[in-house]
């Protein structure tokens, strides 16, 4: 049967080899020379051969055998070894080396991430992040095949998704975007059917009128955008106005403006996705601890106002 050594004992080993003797190394160890002398005598009964010479002065035992000149440099990288992999361990338990893998749809990656992202890797130097953009379906899709650790995603049907943990954070109210000079951006709040009379590019999330009094919109709109950049673009050169979740908005941008609107009142949920049954990495939980709490500090529910200066 192989012997199990303790670390505790190898390092009293070495330390009685490096110092000399017994008294210096119970010193660096803070224990007494007896209980250093146990210690070696006990990996002495392991290994079935001294590994000091035996003196006159039972307790200057400090000069190796054979063994104990073959053994010491390999008690020091069981030792080293034994470090590193507590030290990774304890890095990894505190997200603080490791990789992370999370995706989010564009509108809080763009809006809300950065800051906390950075917040993040602040005390986490070490940990690798891949960070992917995408829609909500293709985010479901990277959580159920478990290629992130966890996603930000729009509400989606339970029923649709029973694999999957819902939790909301963000709550925005869909609104206008118009270029800033446009007869809309004067008022506080927009009617659904006074944007009958303007030109409606659509895009990704113009799937939130469905199902609602404000439907009709979708049938007569003669654009379609999917790209975030180009849509932003279209609104600048005048092309028309869209709808979009607060979240969506460039707040940056000078030259468009957001109008809530108030009939119908549609708000969008936003929040983490996970796996039912599978449990976060520390990394991933400490991060999903950050947003929580930046969520609630920041409050969760986003007031209705008008981001446009009449």
């Amino acid at each position: 049967m192989l012997p199990e050594f303790k670390i505790a004992q190898l390092r009293h080993f070495v330390w009685v080899a490096e110092l000399k003797g017994f008294h210096a190394a119970a010193k660096k160890a803070h224990r007494t020379q007896p209980a250093i002398s146990l210690s070696i005598q006990d990996l002495e009964n392991k290994l079935g051969e001294s590994l000091f010479e035996k003196r006159n002065n039972r307790t200057a035992k400090t000069e190796l055998t054979a063994l104990g000149v073959e053994f010491i440099p390999k008690a020091k990288d069981l030792i080293a070894h034994h470090d590193r992999l507590a030290q990774d361990m304890s890095l990894l338990a505190s997200h603080k080396t490791g990789h992370l893998r999370l995706a989010s749809v564009p509108s809080i990656a763009s809006q809300v991430l950065p800051d906390i992202l950075l917040k993040f890797v602040a005390d986490a130097p070490d940990l690798h992040i891949s960070f992917y953009d995408d829609n909500s379906n293709a985010v479901l899709k990277m959580v159920e095949k478990q290629q992130v650790d966890f996603g930000i995603s729009n509400y989606f049907s339970p029923d649709e998704h029973a694999d999957k943990i819902f939790t909301p954070i963000w709550e925005d109210q869909l609104g206008v975007v118009c270029p800033s000079n446009h007869s809309i951006a004067k008022k506080s709040g927009v009617h659904w059917q006074e944007l009958s009379q303007h030109r409606l590019i659509m895009n990704g999330t113009s799937q939130l009128l469905q199902d609602t009094e404000a439907a009709p919109l979708l049938q007569n709109s003669q654009f379609y955008i999917s790209n975030m950049i180009s849509l932003v673009a279209m609104l600048e050169a005048g092309m028309g106005i869209t709808t979009l979740p607060r979240y969506a908005f460039p707040d940056e941008n000078t030259k468009l403006c957001f109008v809530p609107m108030i009939s119908p009142d549609i708000v969008r949920y936003t929040g983490l996705v996970q796996l039912s049954n599978k449990s976060m990495s520390p990394s991933a939980q400490s991060l999903i601890n950050i947003i929580l709490k930046e969520a609630k500090r920041e409050a969760v529910v986003h007031e209705k106002i008008d981001v446009c200066e009449v």
